[in-house]
């Protein structure tokens, strides 16, 4: 989550003016505080002088010099950044060789579809590395900021059908964070994202993968009990509805509900592994994130643990 550590070309662009930035203030603070040290110290009144100083106007030497100077900074500074922006500013939408991506947000989860692929899925942003990726941003209900700091900056997602676009591209592998950046509700702090960068011929084969048809609970209660009270919103595979999150290989996945670290090692002792944040989810979700609009299953205990289960077996091969 910090913009000083870029890991795509974006990025890079992006610190190296803040760099540049940093650098021309730094410069302005010491001269200044320098003189102002020197002036201190050189012209203070002595003790016994009670005389008045010489007043010095209209000098324009220094006139010229102090005007020039900060000119002369806004030009080096001003130039570069106006290059990086429009730049940066690109349309990608229609570019052939990038890949389009079209981002929803909710409160208080993601939702990323892939156009030319037929694919929607949530929360984990799968991407091939070396490759533009074009962002088309929107929200559902209220104003929210897509942001991932690592990759590039953060674009509004506005209602109402206003769409802001973006690009960034991911240099080499590895799953980057990414976090919504504008107060949205009681559950902004917990709307988190990944963005998992993986080769082109893994990105194939996950493609491939979230296409193959669902595989369902082994168990024909569970499976149903999972399509009455999932499937009518979940999507899995090609089954079920695309209105909310896709649970397709749910297993595979860095965090549950955006947040909740899918680990089992015990350094991270407020995590827990999928299967018991998917349990912990599906058991209250209004008790891991305050404000959803997830409802609390009509489900046993049991009925919880096998559903969990078979969620977090729920792995793509790629």
């Amino acid at each position: 989550m910090s913009t000083l550590n870029p890991q795509g070309p974006v990025a890079q662009q992006q610190l190296g003016l803040m760099k540049l930035s940093i650098s021309i203030m730094v410069l302005v603070v010491v001269v200044v505080f320098a003189i102002a040290i020197y002036v201190l110290i050189r012209f203070r009144r002595r003790p016994g002088d009670k005389s008045i100083p010489v007043q010095v106007e209209g000098n324009h030497k220094l006139e010229v010099i102090w005007t020039v100077i900060p000119l002369v900074l806004l030009v080096i500074l001003g130039v570069p950044t106006i290059q990086t922006v429009f730049g940066l500013a690109k349309d990608y939408s229609q570019d052939e060789n990038a890949l389009q991506i079209k981002v929803t947000s909710h409160q208080y989860w993601w939702q990323f579809e892939y156009p030319d692929h037929g694919l929607i899925t949530a929360q984990e942003l799968v991407i091939p590395t070396d490759t533009i990726i074009s962002i088309e941003a929107k929200s559902s209900d209220v104003i929210h900021s897509f942001w991932v700091p690592a990759l590039a900056g953060k674009i509004d997602t506005n209602p109402g059908g206003n769409v802001n676009r973006m690009y960034f591209e991911a240099s080499k592998p590895g799953v980057y964070l990414g976090k919504c950046a504008e107060l949205c509700g009681p559950s902004h702090a917990l709307m988190d994202f990944k963005v998992k960068a993986v080769d082109k011929a893994s990105f194939d084969r996950w493609v491939a993968a979230m296409k193959a048809p669902a595989v369902l609970p082994e168990d024909p209660a569970v499976a149903q009990k999972f399509a009455d009270e999932c499937l009518s919103c979940h999507a899995v595979g090609d089954r079920g509805g695309p209105a909310f999150p896709n649970l397709t290989g749910m297993g595979d996945r860095e965090a549950v509900a955006g947040f909740l670290l899918n680990t089992d090692d015990p350094k991270y002792s407020n995590e827990g592994t999928t299967y018991d944040n998917l349990r912990r989810w599906i058991k209250d979700p209004q008790e891991v994130k305050p404000g959803n609009s997830m409802p609390t299953a009509d489900l046993t205990d049991e009925e919880i643990d096998a559903i969990a289960r078979y969620l977090a077996d729920y792995k793509l091969d790629y």
